[in-house]
């Protein structure tokens, strides 16, 4: 677990770095793509949600009963049908990435401006926890940039 402090503007420009952000979400994509036929089916996208573990019911002591089978499937189905676009039965890779953008510009929304610490999962591979390193990484070349300057005008 790692711990990493970003805002709305952290989360956007790793969006707007679209080669980045493709490689990004071309390599979870390729991860969820159990087969390796260049599609997501509905049973690997599911798998992939179900690690979320989002419908656990009794997590982080809610008093909430688990969900009803068919209440969980029904929400998956709705879920799947927001990443299958073009609605062809699976979910390729274009419609995964334009799905991914709309989400992680959703969370920079809802995020706002003001910083906020946010605890990350290092081995599963957080989009958040990628934004975070992206604008580390960003920060960096700009102040090696501006050093380099300073050192050339000497």
């Amino acid at each position: 677990m790692s711990v990493v402090i970003l805002d709305g503007s952290t989360v956007r420009g790793f969006v707007a770095d679209e080669d980045a952000f493709a490689r990004s979400v071309d390599a979870r994509f390729d991860a969820l793509d159990a087969n390796g036929d260049g599609v997501l089916s509905r049973a690997e996208l599911r798998r992939a949600l179900e690690s979320f573990r989002l419908l656990d019911g009794a997590g982080f002591g809610s008093a909430e009963p688990t969900p009803l089978p068919a209440e969980v499937a029904a929400l998956y189905d709705a879920v799947f049908e927001q990443f299958d676009a073009d609605h062809s039965g699976a979910v390729d890779r274009a419609e995964f990435r334009d799905e991914m953008r709309r989400i992680m510009l959703a969370v920079a929304e809802g995020l706002g401006s003001q910083p906020l610490q946010v605890a990350v999962d290092d081995e599963g591979g957080s989009f958040l926890l990628e934004a975070a390193e992206h604008e580390a990484a960003t920060i960096a070349a700009k102040i090696e940039a501006q050093r380099a300057a300073e050192a050339a005008a000497k």
